[in-house]
């Protein structure tokens, strides 16, 4: 299996294994929550980490993406880079190629890259790059701030990265036009600062896609998420070559998307901010309490662990 480990194996493995506590530790680790919370004099520092292996051809791209996604969707702005580069042989032409991704992607973003580490490591099969980002934050946002009665909102659409990578990565198998473009539009740092003044709970779909983010959106927030499937858009683009690989639109890599909750009362106004900042926007569930349940109720299925992402097996 490849993916993340169980909350109850994170829980007894990960999160009460954190070394010598800190009064300064605002947000540590914890299911779904991305990035962790540290008070720095009179300012909140949001850090979060990341590896990414599996997709190859834009890595550095999406390594980059990916990361400061994290530190956004807490309501942070995302300015320090850090990048441990681990390939496969001492190839200086693919170190090029990664190098100058991470380059093109942090300038895009305004991300400095202060540090990191880079060597070749025989035993891999194929790049390996560990990120840190970190970045100041007005107010943190938590995963599981989700409270009964919000609405559930989506920015952009499933399967954004997802789409992205089958396009560079399975290119040689697909019949694929313009969905490279996708890559374009992994940064949810825009779609962030839209919806933080009006957000209880911030998440970026990762791995296991839209279905995965709103499941752990919902166990961190010890609620039921209730989305109807036929809510949540898919662009053309993603079905098709969903279909021509046969995986699910909902459960592949969601970077690009940003999913949050918002009391009812602001509801339209955060779609109206979105809306003014260009971002397109859906309101695709509500957030629920149902006695001994939590996690996502999804039409007939319900999640209550994120499941493996669909795209896993494209690699094997």
């Amino acid at each position: 299996m490849t993916g993340k480990f169980t909350p109850e194996d994170l829980a007894a493995y990960v999160f009460s294994r954190t070394g010598a506590p800190n009064d300064d530790l605002l947000v540590g680790p914890a299911f779904g929550e991305d990035a962790a919370a540290v008070r720095v004099g009179g300012e909140t520092l949001v850090v979060s980490s990341d590896p990414i292996s599996l997709a190859a051809e834009r890595i550095g791209t999406l390594g980059v993406a990916i990361v400061s996604n994290d530190v956004a969707a807490c309501g942070g702005v995302p300015e320090w880079l850090t990048c441990t580069i681990l390939l496969p042989d001492d190839d200086p032409a693919l170190l090029d190629t990664v190098t100058a991704q991470l380059d093109t992607e942090a300038e895009r973003l305004g991300i400095t890259i202060v540090g990191g580490h880079t060597e070749s490591v025989l035993a891999l099969s194929r790049p390996l790059l560990s990120l840190t980002c970190a970045g100041t934050a007005d107010s943190y946002v938590p995963t599981g701030g989700a409270r009964p009665g919000d609405r559930v909102l989506l920015t952009k659409a499933a399967g954004v990265e997802g789409t992205a990578v089958l396009a560079s990565d399975f290119a040689d198998d697909l019949d694929v036009a313009d969905a490279t473009a996708f890559f374009d539009e992994l940064s949810v740092i825009p779609d962030a600062a839209a919806l933080a003044p009006f957000a209880t709970a911030m998440h970026d779909p990762t791995e296991g896609g839209v279905v995965a983010g709103l499941t752990e959106m919902a166990v961190a927030s010890d609620a039921v998420l209730s989305v109807d499937p036929d809510d949540i858009p898919v662009r053309d683009e993603t079905r098709r070559l969903c279909k021509a690989v046969d995986v699910d639109p909902l459960r592949i890599l969601g970077s690009g998307a940003l999913a949050a909750t918002v009391t009812e009362d602001v509801a339209d106004d955060a779609l109206a901010a979105l809306d003014e900042a260009g971002i397109d926007a859906t309101e695709i569930g509500t957030v629920e309490r149902e006695t001994g349940a939590t996690g996502l109720r999804l039409g007939d299925e319900f999640f209550a662990s994120p499941p493996e992402d669909d795209m896993y097996a494209l690699w094997e």
